[in-house]
């Protein structure tokens, strides 16, 4: 049987991150900045949005303060309690899975299916991220952990989480900007991530969390969707 992740360990890392920019359907900025694994920023209209800040990837007492804060799920590689608390100030609004809730004290459960506008500038819709594949089923189970739909400005953003392909993809609508992880044994294949982008039909789809697997394969699968613009920034 495999095991979960191993706990993530600290080193020193020099702070150099791509940073790609988008004008939304409104007309207002958005910022998108790559950390590492399944961490990033979305900066938008002067506000800072954090995805999974863990403090192996960066040093985040360095970096804005976060308006808000989205955990997908409770394993270290996502949710690390000292990250959140160096980018958190009075009125950041933290919004968690239920089992990752319980393991950081505090932040706003949401569950699959949740939607919610907590902010006149953001809508968040909680979606499944869940492993399919029999012998992978204890990693991320169905049902406990969260993908996220953002929309900013009329944009909308899809960040899946730790997930495999699954059928819920299918139903997620216009999807603008995708995240889709792949790496081994945890998320997709190169097959599967695929087929997620099939299902999805983004307009700009990063790879994310990709660890080791040869991601520069993955533009060449979907050369058959010309609509789908695959960008690989520094994410493994």
């Amino acid at each position: 049987m495999m095991t979960p992740p191993p706990p993530v360990q600290e080193v020193a890392m020099a702070q150099s991150f791509d940073v790609d920019t988008f004008k939304t359907r409104d007309g207002k900025t958005l910022e998108i900045t790559f950390i590492k694994h399944g961490s990033l920023i979305l900066g938008y209209d002067g506000k800072n949005i954090y995805v999974d800040p863990v403090s192996l990837y960066a040093d985040y007492s360095k970096l804005p303060k976060a308006d808000v804060i989205l955990i997908t799920h409770e394993h270290a590689d996502h949710l690390d309690p000292k990250a959140v608390a160096e980018v958190e100030k009075k009125g950041t609004r933290i919004f968690i899975s239920e089992s990752a809730q319980k393991k950081l004290g505090k932040g706003q459960v949401v569950k699959n299916g949740d939607e919610l506008q907590p902010l006149s500038w953001m809508h968040i819709k909680a979606v499944p991220a869940y492993n399919l594949t029999p012998d992978r089923t204890m990693f991320h189970p169905k049902g406990r952990d969260n993908g996220y739909l953002l929309t900013l400005g009329g944009t909308r953003i899809y960040i899946a989480g730790d997930t495999e392909d699954i059928p819920e993809m299918s139903y997620l609508g216009k999807v603008d900007i995708a995240f889709i992880p792949v790496n081994q044994p945890y998320t997709m294949t190169i097959k599967q991530a695929v087929h997620a982008a099939e299902m999805i039909k983004p307009h700009v789809l990063y790879p994310y969390h990709y660890g080791d697997t040869d991601i520069k394969q993955y533009p060449e699968k979907l050369k058959a969707y010309p609509d789908i613009e695959v960008r690989i920034r520094q994410m493994q």
